[in-house]
């Protein structure tokens, strides 16, 4: 046996006006031509203006609003879906009446008091339903703002602290570099291997040596070839000269 599947229709609002038409409706659909959400459709003696939103699965409008403007009244019907809120819809739908009236408020005029009442009315019902005041809501706005003030304040700090630690990283680098460099120049030789290419220099330059055209001659530190003049002096190698 097949199971039914139940068919969820929206609810349906109507609010009503009393109106008048200074002009014709021909000059309204002139005015009306410009507007891309709805359609229009001219009766006997009256005119629709629809707009349907969303369609249901049997391709029938489920969310929709109808605009019907007669010679002496204006009716508004529209849906609300279940999961939405009904304060909130009909302050959009009003929203949208507005924008239609502003187009026409000149050849078609409409109960401006009814008009404005219902307009409290609803803001009344939305405002009514907030939970906190208007005070407590600008309070956390307030403490919300500071806070994020301070965050930004912190966040600048910390890109500059990174960025002096990134520098500080690199200058670490480069003398970590420079460190590595100088110690595999002193590994280079070993201290036997310096003191035998010292012993050749001072045979080759009349019992002398320049110590820093010793160092540049070979790149060793010149701390390093002093090292080893003084190993080989104190171990009886070499004897200095007054």
């Amino acid at each position: 046996m097949a199971e039914s599947i139940g068919i969820i229709k929206p609810e349906v609002n109507e609010f009503l006006l009393n109106s008048r038409l200074v002009s014709t409706f021909d000059e309204m659909i002139k005015r009306f031509s410009q507007i891309k959400t709805f359609m229009i459709k001219q009766e006997t003696d009256s005119l629709v203006l629809i707009s349907v939103e969303s369609w249901d699965m049997q391709k029938n409008p489920f969310l929709f609003i109808v605009i019907t403007f007669k010679q002496n009244s204006l009716s508004m019907n529209y849906t609300i879906p279940m999961d939405a809120s009904k304060k909130m819809r009909k302050l959009y739908v009003i929203r949208t009446l507005l924008e239609i009236l502003s187009l026409v408020s000149d050849i078609y005029a409409v109960d401006q008091r009814k008009l404005y009442s219902y307009i409290n009315s609803s803001l009344d019902d939305v405002l009514s339903s907030m939970t906190q005041s208007y005070s407590s809501l600008f309070n956390n706005y307030d403490s919300l703002f500071g806070e994020y003030r301070e965050i930004r304040r912190l966040n600048v700090e910390l890109q500059k602290s990174n960025r002096e630690l990134t520098s500080n990283a690199v200058e670490l680098s480069n003398e970590n570099k420079k460190l590595k460099a100088d110690l595999d120049e002193l590994q280079k030789y070993s201290d036997q291997s310096l003191m035998v290419m010292i012993e050749d220099w001072i045979d080759g330059h009349s019992e002398t040596i320049d110590l820093d055209a010793f160092s540049n001659n070979y790149h060793i530190p010149l701390s390093r070839v002093e090292q080893i003049l003084n190993k080989m002096v104190s171990e009886g190698y070499l004897q200095l000269k007054g």
